[in-house]
């Protein structure tokens, strides 16, 4: 017995003893994160989709000087992309339609009357120093369109806060000739958008005045200009204007499940709750000028929003809080692009704070022996 102890004992001395286990940090990839089998291409081709007829309808409202803006803006983020990525020997991945997606996006939330130069140099910004500067399509912190459109309103704020009235026929009154020649077409004249409008002291009244002289408004009373505006027959950016159609491409995407409801729901209350308690109307809030397109094809971008739901819904409440601030005491008339841009710095310590379970599957409720449900929860 005193032998085998000593040969157990001899043993323990000589044999090896392993290096401690090092502790590696859990990473986390960059987003968009792999959850099932869809690709990033099937969700920007939904995302075009969406914006489809409010691109048609920009294109039809503002006429060429439009669609010479779409054109340019995506023809030169996908050439940027293109070439960027050639320089620095990496994949070109235009396939993958995120360019195309963030030209298209940068164009609608410009004005018509961008002059060309300018909409090229901030697509190209939007996609080189705004995304591939970070590293590519998941890495980036801040929406590349809204961090161009910030580009371009710093550095020309005059050409991008030019607005022209959209091309309609407004009938002559009492004029006795048939409706063709009985039309007149304005294009191109400067006017002020709904918000210029209030941000210059004036009322909803005034702004339904403006419809009303511009032929954009069969009536100046309230509900008549809030008609207009949720159509989108009034001067503004290029995919901003029609509520309808916008509600239309966000009633796709969560039909094919590309986007979640709650960023677009929260930051639109928060509009509506906010307004009234700073003395703005809320319904006029939340349907001029960018809210609902930047709740709807902004705030629920993959890579810069939170991966949450509850972070989702701090987001899109804290981005229509913003907004609203800056409309309010601000020096510009919008805060759609700042309200989001300042919620996306924002996104990582909403992460950090409302952490997601990665691998954690829950699992049903089971009776027990004793009647009393029971949930458990394995990590796979």
């Amino acid at each position: 017995m005193a032998e085998t102890d000593k040969s157990v004992r001899a043993e323990q001395k000589t044999a090896p003893v392993s290096p401690p286990q090092l502790i590696m940090p859990l990473l986390l990839s960059s987003s968009p994160h792999i959850a099932n089998t869809v690709e990033s291409r099937y969700l920007m081709r939904n995302v075009l989709i969406s914006l489809a007829p409010v691109t048609i309808f920009g294109i039809v409202l503002f006429g060429v000087p439009a669609l010479l803006n779409i054109l340019i803006s995506v023809a030169g983020a996908v050439l940027a992309e293109a070439a960027f990525r050639r320089i620095t020997r990496q994949d070109i991945r235009i396939g993958d339609l995120s360019a195309a997606v963030t030209g298209l996006m940068f164009a609608l939330i410009l004005p018509p009357s961008t002059p060309l130069w300018m909409t090229f140099l901030g697509a190209v910004f939007s996609v080189v120093v705004a995304k591939e500067f970070f590293g590519g399509l998941g890495a980036n912190i801040f929406n590349p369109a809204l961090i161009g459109r910030a580009f371009v309103l710093m550095s020309f704020p005059a050409a991008i806060t030019s607005w022209t009235n959209p091309r309609v026929f407004v009938e002559k009154v009492n004029e006795a000739v048939d409706a063709v020649n009985s039309a007149s077409i304005i294009d191109g004249i400067t006017n002020a958008t709904p918000l210029n409008i209030i941000k210059m002291g004036n009322t909803i009244a005034d702004v339904g005045t403006g419809f009303t002289a511009l032929g954009l408004s069969a009536s100046d009373d309230y509900w008549s200009t809030i008609k207009t505006l949720f159509m989108g027959f009034h001067s503004g950016c290029i995919g901003e204007s029609s509520i309808f159609l916008i509600l239309a491409g966000m009633v796709f995407l969560l039909i094919t499940q590309t986007i979640d409801w709650r960023a677009p729901a929260s930051m639109s209350a928060a509009v509506l709750v906010v307004s009234p308690i700073l003395g703005m109307d809320p319904l006029f809030s939340l349907i001029s000028g960018g809210v609902v397109f930047g709740a709807v094809f902004m705030a629920t971008d993959y890579v810069t929003a939170p991966l949450t739901e509850k972070g989702k819904l701090i987001f899109g409440f804290g981005a229509g809080l913003i907004t609203v601030l800056i409309r309010k005491w601000g020096s510009f008339p919008e805060g759609v692009t700042y309200g989001i841009l300042i919620m996306n710095a924002l996104t990582p310590f909403l992460n950090q704070l409302l952490p997601k379970k990665y691998g954690f599957v829950p699992k049903k409720k089971t009776a027990s022996a004793s009647g009393v449900s029971s949930v458990k929860g394995e990590v796979k």
